[in-house]
């Protein structure tokens, strides 16, 4: 696997986040009949928080992000993406391992959403997430705090 690190996002990063969303979710959004570009970079835009928010690293050039937002019964595992080049590489599972155990030591369940028909569904089944309910685009899951 690659060295890889994490570092807190800034206001400056939406831009470079908006343009790998759109990259890594257009297969999937075109499948489901619901991509366009525009509004694919302007929802992440408008729900770009980065007080919540990290920036992978790899090499020290932008590779990914992912966010993780406090809600009153749970936090939200949201705008995780990662440069299609990396994918499968370990990666994103040491990132999401990170984020479960500081979920698990404080005893907070996790939620999220992730489109119909996503390969990364398999890796939110890997790490113990549930599927809650189901509409006609998401998926939407829960985990809860490891003992």
């Amino acid at each position: 696997m690659v060295a890889w690190g994490v570092r807190p996002a800034s206001a400056s990063d939406v831009e470079a986040v908006a343009e790998l969303r759109a990259t890594v979710l257009r297969a999937d959004l075109e499948r489901l009949g619901r991509y366009d570009a525009r509004r694919v970079r302007q929802r992440l835009r408008d729900g770009f928080d980065p007080a919540h928010t990290w920036v992978i690293e790899v090499g020290g050039a932008f590779a990914g992000c992912v966010a993780l937002r406090p809600a009153a019964d749970s936090h939200w595992l949201e705008h995780f993406y990662l440069a299609p080049r990396l994918q499968g590489g370990g990666i994103g599972s040491g990132v999401l391992r990170g984020l479960l155990e500081r979920c698990d030591r404080d005893g907070v369940p996790v939620r999220l959403n992730v489109l119909r028909g996503s390969p990364a569904r398999r890796l939110y089944e890997r790490h113990g997430f549930t599927v809650e309910a189901e509409d006609p685009v998401d998926v939407f899951m829960l985990r809860e705090p490891a003992p």
